[in-house]
């Protein structure tokens, strides 16, 4: 078997299954649970800490482990860094058959530091029956020093081993997501997958053609697919004459604005995603405060070509992203709601003709947990269960399949399609 710890909505087991093999995922939180079984995944419900690691001995191919990373992500109060001589302590104690979780659990300033020490309890329970044949180990960055000590542990063990970190962009997610890394293996030499893709496309060259250009949150959710008008947008439409992508909901039309030339398709491109909310107005000469990273701009025409970016949260250092570019890494949690596409004016032009007149702004939109999803690399359809915040919360937890999908190939001895993991519908 390939076992699967803290497997989550099943990020490492949607890839699994593409690549036609099946994991059994150990998994604690609910929705989580009911997400993979929606999903056609084999889960434990189980607290990993707690679990016996002994029962599998003698059954492991390759173990798989994506520990919590809230202890340690920049998107929280990082006490996981605060707590890592402790997690290292026990990765040292674990390897040698020693358990002092319990009295290390006690000196944590989060307890879900030490969850990135288990699995080398596991790994330890396995090594005496020679198992596993291959590991493949994912956290946030500050990790990357615990994969080390894990990596010199390994190779005393008889495993080639390989640790880094890898921008999931590079490898056709359309997210910037950067992720420690750890590879192992007793049969193959450790190594990253080559990358697919680049910020900026290559040529081809003598040895071969070169990687295309970072997929960007456009080209993942399909927006802009036809060079057609862009529809009234409403439910029913989608941007750039495409098909509607998103569930229907309380939306607003954009007919009046259209019809009153202050809102036109963005040329050459995805110009509007379907618009949820409520128009916002401002009035050319005065802005409102509130709406302050709006600039109204001054028009000649009565015409605004909007631009949309994703805005990751409400935060001064919030990444902000043209949706012509991949996403910044997606994290959600207490912030879930905060998550939007916001519109600025691109090209405007000027005149005194149009001053003084109403010019309708388009809102922020929360980001749904399909397009959410979609730039995670899960299909489109995935069946996310819980309300709204269990949905993102398992979304930003997850591993994008399409990089643990290529991370996986080589240790399986099978190809990787990319059209297997085709984005929007």
């Amino acid at each position: 078997m390939i076992l699967d710890l803290f497997a989550g909505p099943g990020g490492w087991s949607h890839a699994l299954t593409v690549l036609g093999v099946r994991d059994i995922g150990l998994e604690w939180d609910t929705w989580a649970c009911k997400t993979r079984a929606r999903a056609g995944q084999l889960t434990i419900q189980t607290d990993v800490a707690r679990y016996p690691a002994w029962i599998f001995s003698g059954r492991v191919l390759g173990l798989i482990a994506s520990p919590p990373c809230q202890a340690w992500s920049m998107a929280g109060k990082r006490l996981g860094l605060v707590d890592q001589p402790l997690v290292h302590q026990a990765v040292a104690d674990l390897a040698a058959g020693r358990d002092t979780r319990a009295q290390l659990l006690a000196a944590c300033a989060d307890p879900r530091s030490l969850l990135a020490a288990e699995p080398m309890r596991y790994l330890y329970a396995l090594h005496a029956a020679g198992e596993p044949e291959w590991v493949a180990m994912e956290e946030v960055p500050d990790v990357l020093p615990l994969w080390r000590q894990y990596a010199a542990i390994l190779r005393t063990w008889g495993f080639s081993v390989w640790t880094g970190i890898l921008n999931a962009a590079d490898y056709g997610v359309p997210q910037t997501r950067r992720r420690a890394i750890l590879l192992a293996s007793r049969v193959r030499t450790a190594a990253p997958p080559p990358p697919t893709h680049a910020q900026v496309a290559e040529p081809e060259s003598l040895f071969g053609p070169g990687r295309d250009r970072w997929v960007s949150m456009a080209e993942a959710l399909g927006w802009g697919r036809t060079d057609g008008p862009v529809p009234t947008v409403c439910a029913g439409g989608g941007p750039g004459g495409g098909p509607e992508p998103f569930p229907s909901g309380s939306r607003k039309t954009l007919t009046d604005a259209r019809d009153r030339g202050t809102w036109t398709p963005h040329p050459g491109g995805p110009a509007l995603p379907p618009h949820r909310g409520s128009p916002r107005t401002e009035r050319h000469g005065r802005q409102d405060q509130q709406s302050a990273h709006h600039r109204a701009p001054t028009c000649a025409t009565g015409t605004v070509r909007w631009a949309w970016s994703l805005r990751s949260n409400n935060q001064a250092h919030a990444t902000v992203r043209s949706i012509q570019e991949p996403a910044g890494t997606l994290f959600f949690g207490h912030r879930a709601n905060e998550c939007t596409w916001v519109a600025e004016p691109a090209t405007p032009t000027s005149d005194d003709s149009t001053a003084g007149k109403t010019m309708v702004v388009p809102e922020p939109i929360k980001i749904t947990a399909r397009e959410a999803g979609i730039l995670q690399s899960f299909p489109a359809d995935y069946p996310w269960q819980g309300n709204k915040g269990q949905q993102f919360s398992q979304i930003g937890n997850a591993v994008p399949p399409r990089l643990a999908a290529h991370l996986l190939a080589p240790h399986l001895n099978v190809p990787f399609r990319p059209d297997d993991f085709a984005l929007a519908a």
